[in-house]
Formats: structure tokens, C-alpha cells, sequence
């Protein structure tokens, strides 16, 4: 029962196989994003500038995010390569070590965070206004890492070993906790940042004893064992290598968001960050679903890979990038045509709402400009990653993130002012696009070389 559950992975229709495990993956994305975006919803009928205090937290949870990742992203990926490959028991030692593995990084992260919480942010860019509503926030978030970590790393596995709808269920019992507890905190009791991040640790509490609770019960096809837990060399190095594409993308995500928070603030003030703020939830919300596709079509490309299956990988690639840009493109032409509306979400009450509406609307339509081109440009990082090309990977990863982004990010707002640090996102994203389709030309080829012998052998 539990092998057919796998199987499927290579038997049934790809289009099938993509709406199963994507959009319960998709749902889970979006309610996971709106941890961080509710509480700036809430937020932001109380306090405008606590939106911006938040947003200087969120480089660090990003970096936080990029180690649970490294982990469950990379061991996950492994784990589906071993099914495909009908190895179970290698699936379950890497499964094991990467438990281990979430549990000692997630408290070692917590340790540090909490006790070193005030030079952190000073570094990541916090100033005096905005400092002490950023200090509040993550000084809670602190000390649910190890519940955030665990709980998001150990779903990946969830997905990947073929119940896509409990991995949904993950995070929405995180996220409608965080939202309900969100009201009552911000809302009811007045308890502004500091009732945000109580809300948003108890409802990751709730998923960390769901995630737990599937693996250590009995409706896992793989499961977390006492034999397993005990870490591997060559294991970790094999999950970490996997890893590092996903883990470089959030880790440059977090540095450049530091420097864009640093230029901001030279260029601009606390109302530019706080726009940034805005504008970085509303972009959230329309890649999730991007995201949600990415790991849904993770396992059937890992699977279909490993069993030496081409042409189910070249047509999972190519379905799920058609889905991806046709959504960012409607997407785009929301953002182009009513950018007041999204806007209005998060500052509809806000005091100063004519001083920051503007810079928003700007910032909004300039970083999205464009959008329909990055639905190939993360489909394509994401199949090097699956199929077991990590350095790849972290290279398309880091060129739209870092390689890139940075320097023009650095350089253009010398020219072009507060334009130019919103100009830099469009900038990167265009020439990582081009990247994209450089490595992805050529390694097709190799792909079709593969279905000329897999149509050979079928004869």
C-alpha cells in the first residue's frame, strides 16, 4: 500500500500529478506567507511605522527559514531519489539524520538570536525609530524557532513521500492559529508587535506537534526511528549539498534585503522602509503559489529521475512552467492596474496614508515590472535541485538573489536615487531570467538524450 502510494510518482498523468501534489502545496505557501503578512495587515491599523519595524526582522527570519530548508529541502530531494530508486531504508536514515540535524541548528539559532538580538538588527539595518518595535517582535520569534524549524523543514518530507494534503494541513493549522490569535492580541488586547509574535510562535507550535505526530505514527510510508537519528557523515554531506540551493537563495535573499534596508534609509527614511515592507508582503503572496508549484512538482521530477524516467521530467518541467508564468502574468497585470487596492490592505487607516501611498505605488510597479519572466527563471532552478545538480542550482539561485542583485543594488541608486534601489529587483531579475535559459537550453539536450534511449528500450 504504502509502495504504490510512491509509485504513482512514475504511473500516473503528469498534469494530474501536478494539480494533486501542488495545490494543497500551494494552499500551504500562501498560509504559510501569512504569518508574516497578517501580522503587518494587523499592524498596520494600529501603527504604520510597526510595519516597518517588522520588516527589519525580516532578513533574519529569512536566514532563519534558508537553514530549515538547507535541511529539509535537501534531505527531501535525497529521499525522493532513494524512493524512485526503491531504496525505503535509505530514505528513512536520511529522514532520521535530518530530524537530528533540524533539532541541533534550531536551537543553536535560538540561543544566539535571543542573546545577541540588539546588535543583529543594528547590523541588518534597524534605526532608532523602528528599532524598538523590530527588538519586541523577534525577541518572542526568538524563542519558537525550534518549533518553526522543525515543523517547516520535517513538511517537506510530508510532500515528498506522498501525502501532499497533511503537508497542507501543516500549515494550515499554523496559520489560521496565527491569524485568529493575531486579531485577538493586536486587535482586542492592544498588545501591538509583541501580541503579533506570541501569535505567530503558538501557531507554529501547533504545526511542529502535527508534523511530529505523522512521523512518529503510522500513516508514514517512511518514519523517523530511534536507529536513524543518529547522524552520518556522508548523509549530512549528501543533504547539505542538496540543500544549497534553496539555502543559498533565502541566505541571499536575507543579505540583500539588509542592503536594501541600508539604502532605503540613506535614500530615503522610515516611510521607504515601511513601503518596502508593503511591498515585499504583496510579492510574497503572488510567488507563493510559484513556491507551492515548485515543491510540488519536486517529487514527481526526483522520483521520475531517479527511476530513469525522462520524458515524465521534461514534461513535468514544461507543464509547470506554462502554470507558473501564465499565473505571474495575471498577477502583474493586477499590480499594474490597481496597486492602490493591494496597497490599502495594510495602510486603509493609516495617519500618514498620503505620505506613504505614493512611495508605494512606485515601488510596487517598478520591482514587479517583470514578473512574467520569473515563473521560468524559479521552475528552472528548481529542477537542477531536483535532479541532483545542486551547484547548478545554487548558481541560478544566487544570481537573481546576490551575483547580480547586489552590485546593481549598490550602484544604481548613486544615479537614480530612491529609483534606483526599486530599479535594481527588475534589473537582476532580467538578466537571471537569460542565465536561466542559458543552462537550461543545454541540459534539455542532455534530457533528450536520455528519452531517445528510454523510447529504445520500450522497443
Amino acid at each position: 500500500m504504502n509502495t504504490n502510494k510512491n509509485e504513482v510518482l512514475g504511473i500516473e498523468p503528469i498534469t494530474k500529478l501536478l494539480l494533486k501534489f501542488s495545490i494543497p502545496a500551494i494552499i500551504g505557501m500562501i498560509v504559510n506567507a501569512l504569518y508574516n503578512v497578517v501580522d503587518k495587515i494587523f499592524l498596520g491599523q494600529v501603527n504604520s511605522l510597526a510595519i516597518g519595524g517588522v520588516h527589519l526582522t525580516y532578513p533574519l527570519s529569512l536566514a532563519i527559514m534558508a537553514f530549515a530548508m538547507l535541511v529539509g529541502m535537501g534531505g527531501n530531494s535525497l529521499s525522493s531519489i532513494r524512493l524512485g530508486q526503491g531504496r525505503k531504508d535509505q530514505a528513512e536514515k536520511i529522514l532520521g539524520n535530518s530530524f537530528t540535524m533540524l533539532i541541533i541548528l534550531s536551537l543553536l539559532i535560538s540561543i544566539v538570536i535571543f542573546f545577541f538580538l540588539e546588535p543583529i538588527l543594528i547590523i541588518l539595518g534597524s534605526k532608532d525609530v523602528l528599532l524598538p518595535y523590530a527588538m519586541d517582535y523577534m525577541k518572542i520569534i526568538a524563542i519558537g524557532i525550534p518549533f518553526q524549524m522543525i515543523g517547516f523543514g520535517l513538511n517537506y518530507f510530508i510532500r515528498g513521500e506522498g501525502s501532499p494534503t497533511v503537508a497542507m494541513g501543516t500549515m494550515l493549522i499554523g496559520a489560521i492559529t496565527n491569524i485568529i490569535l493575531d486579531y485577538v492580541f493586536v486587535i482586542l488586547l492592544g498588545l501591538g508587535v509583541k501580541g503579533a509574535a506570541l501569535a505567530t510562535i503558538i501557531g507554529q507550535f501547533f504545526s511542529f506537534i502535527w508534523v511530529l505526530m505523522f512521523f512518529f505514527g503510522s500513516k508514514s510510508s517512511i518514519r523517523i526511528t530511534k536507529e536513524n537519528i543518529k547522524l552520518k557523515l556522508h548523509t549530512v554531506g549528501e543533504i547539505l549539498s542538496l540543500g544549497l540551493s534553496p539555502f543559498g537563495m533565502q541566505i541571499a535573499s536575507s543579505l540583500v534585503i539588509t542592503i536594501f534596508n541600508i539604502q532605503l534609509a540613506k535614500f530615503g527614511n522610515e516611510n521607504a522602509i515601511t513601503a518596502m515592507g508593503i511591498v515585499q508582503s504583496i510579492s510574497t503572496i503572488a510567488f507563493m503559489p510559484i513556491f507551492g508549484l515548485n515543491q510540488g512538482s519536486q517529487p514527481i521530477l526526483g522520483y521520475n529521475f531517479g527511476a530513469k524516467k525522462y520524458q515524465r521530467v521534461k514534461r513535468t518541467l514544461i507543464y509547470a512552467i506554462i502554470i507558473a508564468t501564465i499565473y505571474i502574468s495575471i498577477c502583474y497585470c493586477v499590480i499594474m492596474l490597481a496597486p492602490e487596492l493591494l496597497i490599502n490592505l495594510f495602510i486603509v487607516n493609516a495617519s500618514n496614508i498620503n505620505t506613504i501611498m505614493p512611495i508605494t505605488v512606485e515601488a510596487l510597479k517598478v520591482t514587479s515590472f517583470v514578473f512574467p519572466i520569473l515563473g521560468f527563471q524559479i521552475l528552472s532552478s528548481n529542477y537542477f535541485q531536483a535532479t541532483g545538480k545542486p551547484v547548478i542550482g545554487v548558481i541560478l539561485s544566487l544570481s537573481r538573489q546576490l551575483i547580480v542583485l547586489l552590485p546593481v543594488l549598490l550602484i544604481l541608486p548613486k544615479f537614480f536615487g530612491l529609483l534606483g534601489v526599486w530599479l535594481a529587483y527588475p534589473v537582476s531579475d532580467l538578466i537571471a531570467f537569460i542565465l536561466s535559459l542559458i543552462f537550461l537550453t543545454r541540459d534539455i539536450k542532455n534530457l533528450n538524450k536520455g528519452i531517445e534511449i528510454e523510447k529504445a528500450q520500450e522497443f
